[in-house]
Order: structure tokens, then sequence, then C-alpha cells
């Protein structure tokens, strides 16, 4: 677990009540915790305290219950994964000698690099056979990007603190990459830390989401549903936007949903039972008579329409 206690960060010069203010937060181990809000509310140095790259000017930060600050700085960031927007891959190296940075940095004897490199690779969906031997360069921006995701996941940390490092992606490669991770997730359990300004990436990839104001002010803490279903204050409100319950209807999954039973035909409009209520909703809109069948393979599991959207969203 992270934890934040009363943590505050105050540059000289500066007036005001600093670039974070008196944060209090903890973040359980194994999840995904996004922060996210307006551009300069203080989410980029929040992260950059957990492993020092930022000192806090008082509060404490503490992992598993050990204060940060008493261990040695260098050791503390190896031991965290870090991914940045930039990514920051070596353009000189070789896609395997990137992914061996912290490895190396630790001592690992060639062979037990050799083997956590290859195991990373497989990982992400980047066979060695074809990638490790290449540069940066001959890489497309997904690909670099999970090139960093590995190099992050190197040592195996427990923590990795991720800053919007998906923002410089098109928006398919962007989509293709979150869903990357939150596979990457069901297998490996890291506690993460995200920082975006895209409140629809925070509610895709977030188990929790603090919405934050200026100074680091937390409006609300609340796993996705609740964010969007019972907004805080006037500011989370306002930053979630006219597409609110839009975006509630995608954590909505349709096999939890209770269906219309199908009478006579079946809605020649369909939808998959693995797929959500925004899928729903779109597929309705586009139906001729309003109504949508949801199949489940070859079966026909029930019937959508405008009144089971509105009763499973309430």
């Amino acid at each position: 677990m992270i934890t934040f206690d009363h943590v505050s960060k105050h540059y000289a010069g500066h007036d005001g009540p600093g670039a974070v203010h008196d944060l209090s937060l903890e973040i359980p181990s194994g999840e995904i915790v996004v922060f996210v809000g307006p551009s300069g509310c203080g989410k980029t140095t929040s992260l950059k305290m957990i492993n020092r790259l930022i000192e806090p000017t008082s509060g404490t930060i503490s992992i598993d219950g050990e204060d940060t600050r008493k261990r040695d700085p260098n050791e503390l960031r190896r031991s965290i994964g870090y991914v940045i927007q930039a990514i920051g891959l070596f353009p000189h190296r070789t896609v395997a000698e990137n992914v061996a940075t912290v490895p190396h940095l630790d001592h690992w004897d060639k062979q037990r690099i050799d083997t956590r490199v290859n195991e990373l690779l497989e990982l992400i969906g980047l066979p060695p056979r074809d990638y490790a031997k290449r540069l940066p360069a001959e890489l497309s921006g997904g690909e670099r990007q999970r090139v960093g995701v590995a190099r992050a996941l190197a040592v195996d940390p427990n923590i990795m603190l991720m800053d919007e490092p998906f923002g410089a992606i098109d928006p398919i490669a962007r989509e293709r990459l979150q869903n990357e991770l939150l596979r990457l997730q069901q297998v490996v359990r890291k506690t993460i830390v995200f920082v975006t300004h895209d409140i629809d990436e925070a509610v895709k990839l977030g188990d929790r989401v603090a919405l934050l104001s200026a100074g680091a002010k937390v409006e609300q803490y609340a796993p996705p549903a609740e964010l969007l279903a019972r907004p805080a204050t006037p500011a989370v409100t306002a930053f979630l936007g006219e597409a609110r319950l839009v975006r509630r209807l995608a954590l909505i999954h349709l096999r939890d949903v209770r269906l219309q039973p199908v009478n006579g035909s079946a809605p020649k409009t369909t939808v998959a039972i693995g797929g959500t209520l925004r899928d729903a909703l779109d597929a309705v809109l586009r139906s001729p008579d309003g109504t949508v069948a949801v199949v489940d393979g070859d079966r026909v599991a029930g019937v959508v329409d405008g009144t089971v959207i509105r009763l499973a969203s309430q």
C-alpha cells in the first residue's frame, strides 16, 4: 500500500497553496489507481514524489508502512517501475538492451537477464525472435510504448508509476495499449499509479479514480462506477461533463443486465453479450425499431431496448 499523509510540495518564489497541498490518500496494493484532473492540478508532481524524483516539502509518503525518505533514492527508484509519455528508450540500444537496463544496474547475470527479457517480450506481444535485436527507430509508437512497459517490469517491481504513458499515441493504438495494460494487470497484479487528463481513460483503466483539482485537492476518490453515478462535488460534475451517464454505461456489462425475453422473432440488429450497455445503446440507436437481440454465440440470450438500458443504468 502507498500512503500519502498530509503531503505538500511548495516551490520557492511561488505564492499560493503550492503544487500539492496537504494530500492524504491510500493506494491499495494490487490496484490501478488513476490520478485525473485539469492541467496543473498536481497529478504528475504527486506521482513523482512516490519515487522521490520530486521531494515533498512536508508530510510523509510510505510504502507498506515504510517512510520512503528512509530509503536510498536510487535504490527506491530501481524498485519501482516508471513509464512516461515520451517513453525514453535509448535510441542506440536494441529492444532487448533497453528492457535489460535495470537488471544490468542491479548486476543480474547474463543468463538471468536474457531469460527475463525474452519472458517480458513474449508477455507484451513482441516475440523476441522478431523484436529483440531491433532498434527503437524500427518500431511503431505503440511498439515503443510496449517496450517502455516491459522495461518498467524488468525487475518485477511491486509498484509501477505511469505518467500519461499513452498520451502521444494515436487513438487506435491508444485503445490497444489500454486493453494490453488491463490484460497484463490480470497476469502481473501490480500496484499501478496512473496519471491522465482523459476521464474516459481513467474510467476504463482505474479500479479507483482520484479526481484532483488545483493543489492536488481530492475532489473525489472512488471506483469509476461510483464516481460517475454520484459525483461528490460541483467540480467533479463539471469535469465529468454532460457525457457522464454515457460513460457510466461503458462500465455495465450485458451479462449482468436483466434482459427482456424474446417474443416471436428476434430483432435483426444484434449485440454480443460480452459487450456493455454503451455498446447496446449504440445498437439500439441504429436499430429500425429500437430493439436489439443480445447474442451469446449462436444463442439469443434476450432483447435490450431503451427501457432495459434506463433501468439497468439507475
